[in-house]
């Protein structure tokens, strides 16, 4: 699934935002201002995931869910409050589009002659090497 499709869905009725204070750059604006921005995302509750969308995500997402099952992300990088929600809901939309695209099942490929010859023949040169070393003493 692309992220383009995630985001005519329109997911901002179901997300949760809140600020407070940052650390990091702004000098005094940052002990005046809140300016990052944390995202909550329950996915049990969304009706805007199917069933199926749903289970992948909180089996792919396992390790970034609270307790509660919620998505929580957050940025604290810019000075700005609105500059913050734009990057954090474009992580949401990034991380959401990665877990949903499903993975390209491997095709096993077949060895070349040259690579099984040449396996072959290091693996006769080290043979040889070693039962030189035998006799030498």
């Amino acid at each position: 699934m692309t992220e383009q499709q995630l985001k005519n869905r329109d997911f901002s009725s179901e997300l949760k935002f809140s600020a407070s204070r940052s650390g990091g750059p702004g000098g005094q604006n940052v002990n005046k201002v809140n300016s990052k921005v944390e995202l909550r995302f329950h996915i049990e509750s969304s009706q805007l995931l199917t069933d199926h969308e749903k289970s992948i995500l909180i089996h792919k997402l396992a390790n970034k869910l609270s307790q509660e099952g919620e998505l929580i992300l957050t940025a604290q990088t810019e000075r700005s409050q609105l500059k913050n929600k734009l990057i954090v809901t474009e992580r949401f939309y990034n991380i959401l589009a990665s877990a949903l695209t499903p993975q390209k099942k491997r095709k096993p490929t077949r060895r070349t002659k040259s690579s099984i010859e040449k396996r072959l023949n290091s693996k006769r040169k080290q043979a040889e090497k070693k039962a030189n070393r035998r006799f030498t003493s």
